[in-house]
C-alpha cells in the first residue's frame, strides 16, 4: 500500500516521504481500516516535529483522525493507531473506539468532526458550563479547531466574538455565523471586546493559540468568566498570573480530549450522539478549506503547522471523490 511515513523528526515538508509499504498488522483489540479520508490536524506536526506528547516510534505514519470503512463495509470515523496513522491506505484503530459516520457528513467533512467537534463540545459545556445567552469569544476562529468551536458556540444559544487574522478569515468567520469578528492585525482585541460587551467582557474563552491571546483574553474576561485553554498554536505556552484570576473571579480550564477516552471513555459517545444529531439538523458542519489530494499530505501538513491554513485540510485517497 501507499504510506506517507517519517523515518527522523523535522520539519513535516522535509520529513514525510511516500513509499510503497505492506499493509499494518492488527495486534489485540485492533481493527485493519481502509481511509476514505484522513484530516490534517496540528498535533500531526508536532509528531513530525517530535514534539506531541506521544512519541511513535520511527518510522511511523502520522494521521491522527480518519473516515474509513470497516471490512464489512461500515463508515466510521475513529483515531488512529500510532505509530499506523491515516496518511495511507489502510491505518490500524482500536476497535472500542470507532463510531458510525453522521449520514449527514461526506468522507472530508467526517474526517474533520471526531477531535476538533469533540474537543469543542468538551471543553464548552464539560468544562466552562456554558449557558444561552452568554457571550462566548473564540481565538483562531476561522481555523479547524476554532471554527467547530463557533458552530458549537451557536448551537448552544451563545452570542460568539470570533478573533482571526486578516481580511479573508474575517469573511469565513462571518460566514460561520460569527455575531461579532475581530481582525487582531487591524484591531484592538481588548477595546473592541469591551466596547461590544459594555465593558462587562466575554463568559466563556475558547483558546487554542496561546501567547498573545491568552493575554488578551485575562483582560476582557468577565467577572465569574472561563477561559479555555485548549493548545498553543503560536507556539508560546504563557504562564498565567494566579493573583489576577483571584481578583477577577475567573477561572482558567485545561482541556485534554483524550484523556476522555481512558478516564470516562463513555462519554465519548455520548458527545459523538449529540455531534450526528447536531449535523442532521444543519446546526455544525466542519469547514473545509481544502480536500487535498494524497500525494499534497507532507505539503497540507507543513501548511498547517505555519498557520496558513482556513478550516481543515483532509488528504484524499487517489481515486477519491468525497
Amino acid at each position: 500500500m501507499q504510506a506517507w511515513r517519517v523515518y527522523e523528526n523535522g520539519e513535516p515538508g522535509a520529513v514525510m516521504r511516500r513509499e510503497e509499504v505492506e499493509p499494518p498488522v492488527p495486534g489485540d483489540g485492533q481493527v485493519l481500516l481502509r481511509v476514505r479520508a484522513a484530516n490534517v490536524n496540528f498535533p500531526d506536526a508536532l509528531l513530525c516535529r517530535g514534539h506531541y506528547q506521544v512519541r511513535p516510534p520511527l518510522p511511523f505514519t502520522p494521521g491522527v483522525e480518519v473516515c474509513a470503512e470497516t471490512e464489512d463495509g461500515r463508515r466510521v470515523v475513529t483515531t488512529a493507531a500510532l505509530p499506523h496513522g491515516g496518511f495511507a491506505e489502510y491505518v490500524l484503530a482500536d476497535s472500542a473506539g470507532l463510531l458510525p459516520a453522521p449520514e449527514a457528513l461526506d468522507d472530508a467533512e467526517a474526517a474533520a468532526l471526531h477531535i476538533g467537534y469533540q474537543t469543542g463540545w468538551f471543553g464548552l459545556h464539560r468544562r466552562a458550563a456554558l449557558q444561552e445567552g452568554e457571550t462566548l469569544l473564540v481565538h483562531a476562529a476561522a481555523g479547524g479547531v476554532g471554527s467547530a468551536a463557533v458552530q458549537l458556540g451557536k448551537a448552544a444559544g451563545a452570542t460568539v466574538i470570533g478573533v482571526v487574522g486578516g481580511p479573508e478569515k474575517a469573511e469565513v468567520a462571518r460566514a460561520l455565523g460569527c455575531d461579532v469578528v475581530i481582525d487582531r492585525r487591524s484591531e484592538d482585541v481588548v477595546a473592541t471586546v469591551k466596547a461590544v460587551t459594555g465593558g462587562r467582557g466575554v463568559d466563556v474563552v475558547y483558546d487554542p493559540v496561546g501567547g498573545e491571546a491568552y493575554q488578551q483574553s485575562a483582560k476582557c474576561v468577565a467577572f465569574e468568566g472561563r477561559i479555555v485553554i485548549v493548545g498553543f498554536a503560536s507556539g508560546t505556552v504563557p504562564a498565567p498570573a494566579l493573583n489576577h484570576a483571584l481578583v477577577k473571579n475567573y477561572s482558567v480550564l485545561g482541556l485534554h480530549w483524550g484523556l476522555y477516552a481512558a478516564k470516562d471513555p463513555a462519554s465519548i459517545g455520548r458527545c459523538h450522539e449529540v455531534l450526528t444529531t447536531h449535523a442532521a439538523k444543519g446546526l455544525i458542519k466542519p469547514l473545509i478549506g481544502e480536500r487535498v489530494p494524497f500525494a499534497g499530505a507532507a505539503d497540507a501538513v507543513q501548511r498547517v503547522a505555519d498557520g496558513t491554513t482556513v478550516g481543515r485540510l483532509v488528504v484524499l485517497p487517489e481515486g477519491s471523490r468525497s
